[in-house]
Parts: C-alpha cells; structure tokens; sequence
C-alpha cells in the first residue's frame, strides 16, 4: 500500500498541534498504561493498523502483558482489566462511536465512579485525540512496521 499524504510534509503544522495535545496528555495525570489501552482499542474499532502496531509495540515495551492486549477486543468478557480500566474503554468505545452511540448517560455514570471531572475530561480529550490520528493515518495510508517504542517505565493502574 502506498502512502497518500505526507502529513510532516503537507501540514506540518497541524501533525505538530496533534503531538503537543499527545505531550500534553502525557503529563495530565492519566496512566500510561490506561492511555495506551485505551488507545489500542479505539485503534481497534476503527480498524488503523498503523495505530495498532504503535500501541501494540508501545504497550510491550512498557510491559504490558500479551494476555490482555490479545484479549483487549473481548475486554467485557475478560476478567484482565480493572474497574476503572472497564470504565475508561466504555467511556472511550462509546466516544469512538459517538454518532452510533451519543455518549449514554449510564456510560458518564459509570465513568463517573472512577475518574474525577478533569481525569475525564483528559480521557475524552485522549479518545478524540487516537481517533484523530486513527482518521489521518487510515486516510493518508500509512503503512505500519517501522515504528520503534521509546523505552519507558509502566505506571501500573491501581
């Protein structure tokens, strides 16, 4: 497959907006790790492979078990995740999907228990943040495989 848009190229400065939002929830006070699953797994609904490979190497690098990443498309199911890991990919599934599913009140309940007012708000800004990239990299056609992880320490969700 060969990439439409070189966006560093075209647009440079609207893919340097993408990664200072990326900085900034860096340091928002979310865990790593719960940005990155949640990450995954809107990578997963919308089908970005470039993003999977990203998430997927970013994750193990940080390591994050192989056991819940391949059962992250069955999270529900899945007795892996936490409380408050349940409620961010319910939280982050329904905004990758908000046009199917307007955000339901008892998904914002839910999230609710687990995250305060601006952990919240950093999680949605996180969900619309992949999706994002998740749009531009699927339109641009960019290929995975050459991305390497930068090595850093896992902050394990409580």
């Amino acid at each position: 497959m060969e990439e439409r848009i070189h966006y560093m190229k075209v647009s440079a400065g609207a893919y340097h907006a993408l990664f200072e939002l990326e900085k900034y929830l860096r340091g928002c006070g979310l865990e790593e790790s719960l940005l990155n699953l949640i990450k995954l797994r809107a990578s997963q609904i919308n089908g970005c492979a470039y993003c999977l490979d990203m998430q997927w190497k970013d994750l193990r690098s940080v390591g994050e078990s192989e056991q819940r990443l391949y059962s992250l498309d069955a999270w529900k199911e899945s007795p892996y995740y936490s409380g408050r890991e349940r409620a961010a990919l319910s939280w982050t599934e329904a905004v990758t999907r908000v046009s199917e599913t307007r955000v339901p009140d008892e998904v914002y309940e839910e999230a609710k228990k687990h995250f305060s007012e601006k952990e919240l708000a950093d999680l949605t800004v996180a969900a619309a943040a992949i999706n994002a990239w998740n749009r531009l990299a699927i339109a641009g056609r960019i290929s995975p495989g050459e991305y390497q992880p930068v090595k850093r320490e896992l902050k394990k969700v409580a």
